[in-house]
């Protein structure tokens, strides 16, 4: 079988839309038009009705009733209405919040603009897998504590949080717990009961849905929590988040949500299966490369690899019929090393050679092989015209 190239491996950064979600995107672009706040006809009633609809797709995909989710622009703004709403709700709780370094940008800078505002803010460190542990969550809450936010999964090395025991030390500490779960939901299990999480950021184009949309999960069962609001204006989605609704864009959302509902297990396994193929691979031709991240608590589909001895750009540059990243798309302009990396203790030189392999739901087993063969001949080309490698692997020491 042909591979057909160039070949997508960046489904961290987006996915593309599934055939199945546009199809029934579709009519709502130019039949079913209708504003969804629109109340006295029937353009009004059908959009409203296809908004609700995706409410209960998207909340039964985390547990959540329908109420409890508010529709958004994208995860950076239900990051930004998690952290700031809070906080400025809970102001006259406590002034203190709590994060960890390794935390997408959408959070990190909500936080440090915060900090502008006189809130404390605490940036646990990871361990060298990436993880934060419940313990040290326990320990970094003191009684002015409002919220703890911790992604669910890492954008850029995929490990996965202890959410479930992180959220168990915030409910008995009393303090909300917010989840970055934009790259976990669809493609773990997730559930915002099991997990005692309070607030929860999603993303439709993360999981096969369109860009420019996303939700925020809102707890109204038990401990209702209270946000301010970040956007005024018409009083949409409960007074949380003013503007006219998305609602082709949200019908994806729910479509995407149902999809990846379904074919989870599935999907999970094969992804798991390919993502073992690819390292593999790689790891049985060359020499003097490493995994990034827990070796197995990670995202089925992640795989962050850096290749030493090789200069990233070059590398890069080697295998541009292979679409992937060298860190997070959001802070893909810099050209200093990742800081997800060098939170871990990765070295610069190590850091600066890493790539991330983003396999999603069709990645196929020959285009696993053909990156395999691709990265594996460009990193020996590389390494041949370097130096320190030679001087550091004599050629009787080198895998075949």
């Amino acid at each position: 079988m042909s591979v057909r190239l160039p070949i997508y491996m960046d489904n961290h950064a987006t996915t593309p839309v599934d055939p199945r979600v546009f199809e029934v995107m579709r009519p709502y672009f130019t039949e079913k038009f209708g504003n969804a706040a629109s109340r006295n006809h029937c353009f009004g009633w059908e959009a409203e009705q296809a908004v609700e609809q995706a409410r209960g797709q998207v909340g039964a995909a985390i547990n959540a009733e329908a109420k409890e989710i508010v529709f958004t622009s994208g995860a950076t703004e239900s990051d930004n209405l998690a952290i700031k709403g809070a906080a400025w709700a809970g102001r006259e709780r406590g002034d203190h919040l709590i994060t960890c370094a390794t935390e997408h940008k959408a959070v990190l800078d909500s936080c440090k603009r915060l900090q502008k505002e006189g809130f404390r803010v605490t940036y646990l460190p990871v361990d060298g897998d990436g993880l934060v542990h419940p313990e040290q969550v326990e320990k970094a809450i003191d009684d002015k504590t409002i919220l703890v936010s911790l992604m669910a999964a890492n954008n850029e090395i995929g490990v996965l949080h202890p959410v479930a025991e992180i959220g168990r030390v915030c409910r008995e500490k009393g303090v909300l717990f917010h989840t970055d779960a934009v790259q976990a939901v669809g493609k773990i299990p997730f559930d915002v009961e099991a997990m005692n999480v309070d607030l929860a950021s999603l993303s439709a184009h993360k999981m096969y849905g369109p860009k420019g949309v996303g939700a925020l999960y809102v707890r109204a069962r038990g401990r209702r929590v209270q946000l301010a609001p970040v956007l005024d204006g018409g009083g949409h989605e409960r007074g949380m988040r003013s503007g006219t609704l998305n609602v082709p864009g949200i019908v994806g959302l729910g479509k995407a949500c149902e999809l990846a509902r379904q074919e989870l297990p599935e999907e999970s396994r094969r992804l798991t299966a390919l993502r073992e193929r690819l390292r593999e691979g790689i790891f049985a031709r060359l020499d003097e490369v490493h995994v990034n991240g827990h070796p197995t608590r990670r995202l089925p589909g992640n795989m962050n690899i850096s290749f030493g001895y090789v200069e990233g750009e070059a590398l890069l540059m080697g295998i541009n019929d292979v679409c992937v990243s060298s860190g997070s798309a959001c802070t893909s302009a810099s050209v200093e090393p990742s800081f997800v990396l060098k939170a871990l203790g990765v070295s610069d030189d190590l850091a600066s050679t890493s790539i991330r392999f983003g396999l999603g739901r069709f990645n196929t087993e020959e285009e696993v092989d053909y990156v395999i063969e691709k990265v594996c001949t460009v990193v020996r080309r590389l390494r041949e015209l370097s130096p320190l490698y030679a001087q550091a692997k004599p050629a009787s020491t080198r895998p075949g």
